[in-house]
């Protein structure tokens, strides 16, 4: 089909030439795609995926999540995986429908983790979460296998408890899981090094019972590669077995007919995902899968990780991805779906209301801590108080530097904060803060004394200084578009000053020795030499201008070029979507405003949280503007405040007429 060449060509319209870089295929054709993926039938002109939320695009857990595990009770799910050094370890997710998932608990706390080795690339590996017996359990590795239980996925969870080995099961190594079979018995499902591929059950005490069901030979002539991360699921009578291949990727499939030693009873099926055909894809190599997951509709999921890369564009030090694959079933033998850029429709859950991951914002008015910072060493989760100074978090350095930081998540933001404090000497710093997972490559933007009061912008070799006038408080803000990085502070938060041209962040964005130390970038705050407060942490601050192309969902719209810009239209007469995820709108916005530019008259929706369950904020005639004119159109708003996911909806009737360039709150 003709249209399905939509990846570099020259679209002539109304006198507008639009040369597009890497577009998205036409929506109906994608739908019509993913109907055969996932074996549905319905009308691929079907106005509903216009008007509503029923895709989404990879990853759904977009930042550092690797070695992903996934559990499903009833209609609850829940993710873990390796948290490696970040501490406290193994977050856990909760979601109701796999694409939306929100941090509710952490498993163990440094306090009770002395067998845990702190450092970079160490830490706690696996996280495997499972139910068996009535209670959740996670195991995980970190000198040995342990774990830990609990009657709720949101904790408490108990101290960790070390799981007992012999001689004949060998050493319990790392990256294992839990299969749990259909007379409720459950199995670890044994990794260690590279040969070694075993089954042993457990009791009800969590430890290895019964004999060993030895798989040794599965990988004995490291036929995939590290065959890590093994998982296992079953189905019409089935054992299906899958090994991943190492880091770099690589997802492999056996089935047999029985739990049994006996190579000859199983099967090799070779790959697991489809062949890519998708040449925009960023996510390639997709492993580490959950254990494939039927809903009641019949319909089989699972997660994997994957590092992201577009040719020479390496965005590997975010670390490695999760994203959402359904998996199709060809007789007996199961497929996941190849990785696309293209909407992949949800799973048919409900929707919980739950934002899409991404940074969260905090005004640290709460008396303890947001669940989603981690620490970058044991030490520094001693080294903050919320309670210090009442809506402040105080961050306390002892010889070294302490650093409050998440997972970043997007290519596109500014990060804003209200530091306040005293530099004096030159070891007194305090400000923002981005760390690659070896913590070897460090962007910060500071307070900081040097022959004087300074502001201070740096990362390598770039450096960027400006006298600081404005005094011990001050706000700071770190904008990222794309590899480029740009400084500003503030003296309000209203007006901003530059720190002078933008830092390029390739050098950490991209692969690192080591593969980062196995994971990835965070971003947020740090302080050292002495005591800093901070009045707030923002990320997506929806007062800074937010570039169309950042949106981290989408239906029926491409990014195109349009002169020297790079933004967003729509590419069917039914209209189309996308979204900005959490966006952060303080309590004084007034007012909406968009670049945009016209061929002819258009409207526009903006939406909060979600296109049917969420609010309709404002509705935006366009006129037209002529060949590449850009004007601004605004629209006051009402009871819009705080944290939303922010929908910009194209209405039906014209396809490549319209076109978005950024958007940003407006306040008193």
């Amino acid at each position: 089909m003709e249209s399905q060449k939509l990846n570099i060509r020259k679209y002539k319209q109304n006198g507008m030439n639009v040369n597009i870089r890497r577009s998205i295929a036409v929506a109906s054709i994608l739908i019509a795609n993913v109907f055969v993926a996932l074996g549905q039938k319905d009308d691929i002109d079907s106005s509903v995926f216009y008007n509503q939320v029923k895709t989404y695009v990879n990853p759904v857990l977009p930042g550092d999540h690797p070695d992903p595990t996934m559990l499903r009770v009833g209609d609850d799910f829940y993710h873990c995986g390796s948290s490696f050094h970040f501490t406290p370890y193994l977050p856990i997710y909760h979601s109701k429908d796999m694409v939306h998932w929100k941090l509710i608990s952490r498993v163990v706390t440094p306090a009770k983790a002395s067998f845990v080795t702190d450092r970079p690339s160490a830490g706690i590996w696996q996280g495997a979460i499972t139910y068996f017996y009535g209670s959740y359990w996670i195991y995980f590795s970190a000198n040995g296998q342990w774990f830990s239980k609990a009657d709720s996925p949101a904790g408490p969870w108990s101290d960790a408890v070390q799981v007992k080995s012999n001689p004949v099961t060998g050493p319990l190594g790392y990256d294992n899981s839990i299969f749990v079979d259909d007379d409720g018995k459950p199995y670890m499902v044994i990794k260690n090094g590279q040969k070694v591929n075993r089954i042993q059950a457990l009791g009800r005490d969590g430890q290895l019972t019964d004999t060993v069901i030895n798989l040794d030979w599965v990988n004995a002539k490291l036929q995939y590669s590290w065959a890590e991360g093994p998982v296992m699921c079953k189905r019409n009578g089935y054992y299906y077995y899958f090994p991943a291949g190492d880091v770099s990727g690589g997802q492999y499939v056996l089935r047999g007919k029985a739990l049994t030693a006996d190579s000859t009873q199983w099967e090799r099926l070779g790959e697991f995902f489809k062949p890519i055909t998708d040449p925009n894809v960023g996510f390639r190599r997709p492993n580490h899968i959950s254990a494939p997951i039927q809903l009641a509709d019949g319909s089989w999921w699972t997660i994997g990780q994957s590092y992201e890369r577009y040719g020479n564009d390496d965005w590997s030090g975010k670390g490695r991805q999760t994203s959402l694959y359904p998996v199709i079933w060809e007789d007996d033998r199961p497929w996941g779906m190849a990785p696309t850029t293209h909407p992949v429709k949800k799973p048919d859950l409900p929707k919980s209301g739950i934002a899409w991951r991404s940074v969260h914002t905090d005004y640290f008015d709460k008396d303890i801590l947001d669940l989603n910072w981690h620490f970058l060493t044991k030490n520094d989760i001693a080294n903050y108080s919320v309670n210090a100074r009442k809506g402040w978090v105080r961050l306390i350095p002892d010889s070294g530097r302490t650093s409050l930081v998440q997972k970043e998540t997007d290519h596109y933001y500014s990060a804003v904060t209200k530091v306040d404090f005293n530099a004096t000497d030159t070891a007194a710093k305090a400000g923002l803060y981005l760390s690659n997972g070896n913590q070897k490559t460090v962007v910060r933007l500071y307070s900081a004394f040097e022959n004087g009061k300074q502001l201070i912008f740096s990362f390598d070799t770039a450096v960027r200084k400006i006298s600081n006038t404005t005094g011990n408080v001050v706000w700071l803000k770190v904008e990222r578009q794309l590899h480029k990085l740009f400084g500003y502070y503030s003296a309000d938060g209203k007006k901003w000053l530059s720190m002078g041209a933008p830092i390029s962040a390739i050098s950490l964005d991209k692969v690192q020795p080591n593969y980062n130390s196995w994971v990835g970038t965070s971003v947020g705050l740090f302080a050292e030499g002495k005591p800093a407060d901070f009045d707030l942490f923002i990320c997506k601050d929806g007062f800074s201008t937010m570039p169309a192309v950042g949106y981290s969902n989408y239906y029926a719209v491409e990014k195109v070029t349009v002169g020297d810009d790079v933004v967003v239209t729509n590419n069917s007469e039914h209209g189309g979507w996308f979204m900005i995820s959490g966006v952060e709108t303080g309590n004084s916005a007034t007012k909406i405003e968009l670049v945009v530019s016209a061929l002819k008259a258009g409207e526009l929706e903006i939406w909060i949280d979600d296109l049917k369950t969420g609010k309709l904020v404002a509705t935006m005639p366009v006129a037209a503007t002529g060949k590449n004119q850009w004007k601004s159109v605004s629209k006051n708003l009402k009871n819009v405040t705080g944290k939303h996911d922010l929908f910009i909806r194209f209405r039906s009737g014209s396809d490549h007429q319209l076109f978005v360039k950024s958007i940003r709150f407006l306040g008193k």
